[in-house]
């Protein structure tokens, strides 16, 4: 049952999130819209696409939440396959969904002072390599100049 109701809600998700989709959602409102007069406006007629909205989009709810709720299952398991895998990573990253919001977010402001001490590492970097290069910039010059006095 589990495996035909994911099969089902990924083609629907597929079909659904198509252009064509969404060209003929717009049609059947055209078609809806320019019945109007035809039915003099008549809240049977606005009745009849407030009920069938409202049924698709419920529907809709529970197949696109399967959806992404797979996606985000596999996401999850192929973010732990590579923290696994790699030397020097923290294996306790694996499975960080299941902490609390308080231990995601101390591990937030880890991450944020990490990335802080990083980006001051680069930019010294950065100005080291502009020293460097003004350096050979001026050897530069001097050479051609030397080659020029001889």
């Amino acid at each position: 049952m589990k495996d035909l109701f994911r099969k089902f809600s990924h083609k629907t998700s597929e079909i659904v999130g198509s252009p064509i989709a969404f060209i003929l959602a717009l049609f059947i409102l055209l078609v809806w819209g320019l019945s109007g007069p035809f039915f003099n406006y008549s809240d049977t007629w606005q009745l009849v696409v407030n009920t069938a909205t409202t049924i698709i989009t419920f529907l809709m709810v529970f197949l696109i939440q399967n959806t992404q709720n797979r996606d985000a299952k596999a996401l999850h398991l192929k973010l732990d396959e590579l923290i696994r895998s790699s030397k020097g990573a923290r294996n306790t990253m694996v499975d960080l969904e299941e902490l609390s919001d308080e231990d995601l977010e101390r591990l937030q402001v880890q991450f944020r002072r990490i990335s802080e001490h990083y980006a001051h590492i680069s930019n010294q970097a950065e100005e080291v390599a502009q020293v460097i290069e003004e350096v050979e910039n001026q050897e530069s010059k001097e050479y051609d100049q030397t080659d020029l006095d001889s």
